[in-house]
Order: C-alpha cells, then sequence, then structure tokens
C-alpha cells in the first residue's frame, strides 16, 4: 500500500454536540474550532445549520474564524437545508457542503415511505443543488452500514456523476463488524464508477464498541477520511474517538497511512471539550483517561521504572501527558516505593526501603492509594532517612 494522507472530518460540534447536557453557545465553540484547526484536523463539522437560528451563527462564525481546515455544515437533501447552509458558509475559506439521505431498506421504507429511485433521485438532486453554492460537497449514504452493498453502489456512482467529492459511508447504528465494514469499502472501490476521483469517509458509531475499529478496517480497505469527535463524544455510545485512530495509525506505521494530527495537543484538547461540553471522560478511557498512562500493579510499575516500553506502546509526551503514573497501592512493590520516594526527596539504601515497606502495607491496606504525604509520614516513622536535595 502506497503512503497516504488520512483526512480527519471532526464533528465534535455537530454529531459530538448532540449528546444531551452537551449544549455549547457561540463563543464555546469557536474555542474549540479555534483549538481544532490547531490541531490539525481537515474538516470541521461546524454544525447543522437550518436547524436553528443559534446554530446557524456558530457555523457562520466559525467559517469566519477557522484558517487552515474545511469548514462543512450538514443538510438534509431538502433544498432549504442547502441554501441555508450555504449562507452560514459564505465566509469560509475551504466551505463544504454535507448533504445526504438514508439509503437502507430501513430507512428507506419507515423513515421516508419511498422507493429506491425515489432516494436516488433525492440524493441526485441534493448534490446537484449543493453544487450551485460550493465546489465540495460531501454525500453521505445514511445507515450504509446496513445497505445493500449493489444499492449501496449505485448510489455512490449516481451523485459521483451529480457531482460529489466526498462519499460518507456512515455505520449509523454502529452494527457492522471490522471485517464487514472493511469489505463494504472494499466493494465500493471495487465496482462505483468513479471512485478514484472521489473520497471514501468512515463515520462510525460505538453502539457495540467498534467504532474505531471500523474506522481503521475502512481506512485500511481504501478510505481516505475518518469522521470523528474528541474523546468520542456523539449521538447514543458515542462516535469514532479522533485520539484513538490518530494514534492507531502513527504506531502501525507499516499501515503506511498518516494524519497531519499534532498529536502533542491531544490530552489538552480533551480536557478542553470534556470541560467546555461538562462531559467527564472515563478513567479508562484510551489515550486520554486519567489511567490511560497509570501503573498500579507491582510488576508493571517494575517493569515500567526499568523500561517505559515494557508496559506502555505510546510515549505519553506523545499525546501531551509529562509522564507515566506509578500509582501506589496495596499490589506495589519495593521498586515503586522506592521511585516515588526518590521523586519527592529520599534516597533509600536497601535496608531501609525494606523497613519503609513494611511500614506502606500498612497504610496501603487502609487506603486506597498511597500519595505523596502518605510517604512522607512512612519516612518520619521510619528510622535514620531523611530527605536528599532535590536540583
Amino acid at each position: 500500500m502506497h503512503n497516504d494522507k488520512i483526512q480527519i472530518f471532526d464533528t465534535t460540534l455537530r454529531d459530538g454536540e448532540q449528546v444531551p447536557g452537551c449544549k455549547l453557545d457561540t463563543q464555546q465553540k469557536l474555542i474549540i474550532a479555534e483549538r481544532l484547526d490547531f490541531l490539525g484536523v481537515d474538516v470541521i463539522e461546524a454544525g447543522f445549520p437550518v436547524s436553528s437560528p443559534g446554530d446557524f451563527t456558530s457555523v457562520q462564525e466559525i467559517a469566519k474564524l477557522v484558517k487552515n481546515a474545511s469548514v462543512c455544515g450538514l443538510t438534509r437533501a431538502v433544498k432549504k437545508d442547502i441554501e441555508v447552509a450555504a449562507n452560514a458558509l459564505k465566509f469560509a475559506n475551504k466551505p463544504r457542503i454535507h448533504t445526504g439521505i438514508g439509503t437502507s431498506d430501513s430507512h428507506i421504507q419507515y423513515k421516508f415511505n419511498a422507493s429506491k429511485d425515489e432516494v436516488i433521485r433525492r440524493a441526485k438532486e441534493a448534490v446537484s443543488y449543493a453544487k450551485n453554492f460550493v465546489d465540495d460537497v460531501e454525500f453521505y449514504a445514511e445507515d450504509a452500514g446496513r445497505t445493500d452493498n449493489a444499492f449501496l453502489a449505485k448510489v455512490c456512482e449516481e451523485v459521483i456523476k451529480s457531482g460529489a467529492t466526498v462519499l460518507n459511508i456512515p455505520d449509523t447504528t454502529g452494527y457492522c463488524l471490522p471485517e464487514e465494514y472493511g469489505a463494504k469499502i472494499k466493494y465500493l472501490k471495487e465496482h462505483v464508477k468513479g471512485i478514484e476521483n472521489v473520497i471514501i469517509s468512515c463515520h462510525c458509531h460505538n453502539d457495540l464498541g467498534l467504532a474505531t475499529a471500523n474506522s481503521i478496517a475502512g481506512a485500511i480497505n481504501g478510505a481516505r477520511q475518518i469522521e470523528c469527535t474528541i474523546n468520542g463524544i456523539g449521538e447514543r455510545a458515542g462516535n469514532t474517538a479522533l485520539e484513538e485512530v490518530v494514534m492507531i495509525l502513527k504506531q502501525h506505521p507499516y499501515l503506511n497511512l498518516q494524519t497531519d494530527i499534532n498529536t502533542k495537543l491531544l490530552y489538552d484538547t480533551s480536557i478542553m471539550v470534556r470541560e467546555k461540553m461538562g462531559m467527564p471522560v472515563q478513567p479508562n478511557k484510551a489515550i486520554v483517561g486519567a489511567n490511560a498512562f497509570a501503573h498500579s500493579s507491582g510488576i508493571h510499575q517494575d517493569g515500567v521504572i526499568k523500561n517505559r516500553e515494557t508496559y506502555e506502546i505510546i510515549n505519553p509526551a506523545d499525546v501531551g501527558v509529562n509522564e507515566s503514573a506509578i500509582v501506589l497501592t496495596a499490589r506495589s512493590g519495593r521498586a515503586a516505593l522506592a521511585y516515588r520516594a526518590k521523586k519527592i526527596g529520599y534516597e533509600l539504601t536497601k535496608i531501609q526501603l525494606d523497613t519503609a515497606y513494611k511500614t506502606f502495607l500498612q497504610f496501603a491496606d487502609r487506603q486506597k492509594e498511597v500519595i505523596d504525604e502518605d510517604i512522607h509520614q512512612i519516612m518520619k516513622q521510619v528510622n535514620n532517612i531523611s530527605k536528599i536535595a532535590i536540583a
């Protein structure tokens, strides 16, 4: 596979903001949008302009602010939606309209009460109409994950003829297995006339915990854009997590796929989004969780102290975390106690460490974690241990 760029399409401000309780005002959106642009994302989906006056204003102001990324507005396959989005995006350096329609049997029958031919007609008309306002038109085939591949290919071929520049293949319900989703992208690459002239995009949801895996499978099979959010925030169980796909590609260079994301900003960006949206991140969240680089098992701690790569495949500094955390618990060994004690000024001999460790275990059995203040107390209880000078 040739060395290739994966575009990062961030939808934190659109799909991410749809989460109950995560509503942002325009000023908050501008702060996040500016950070996303600085982070290096290729596309910022700024909102759904027709949905409310507030969303229109936010998209318009983001379009004025963003210097490098494309700014995208979502629409349905409705002329009014497209007109409003175009108006909101008129100040953008690189505007993109994101329009589309559901293509699965479920959507066609129950959502639209229409025929497949009618869906194709509406898809073509939406793309053609959007093309009157912007050059860059992304088409989404909603519920593509559950859409028959042959029909999906037919829809894609028709919207390419109508001027689509990007084809979004969403696993809207998070149903696909990675092998299935990757095969779907491969099928489109092999069966859609003109597919070589457009970018295939992955937009995967996490209902079964497979959003990241599906997006990577899509990229391996030819997709060149991944739609994602900071912290994986999004509808229901969330979207593909930006920090996860970016670091997977970075840590697996043999895939010959890379992004333009400045990974050293990932942790700070995660904190910004969780604070602005009031949405905490679980401690065991990959890459940006509080425990992502924390070690409490004595065996793991000893290994990390000797060589970080023993138990860490990512250098914390690569994502903006200062260092690994050695967390002292009843499962910690002597090496961890000596390491943490030295950090706060105590250089222990082997005999002193053996003595201190016995006292440490008494502390550890009484509480979940032994903190620095506890270490000072332990040292006071052990004779002949004094602090060393710390430069």
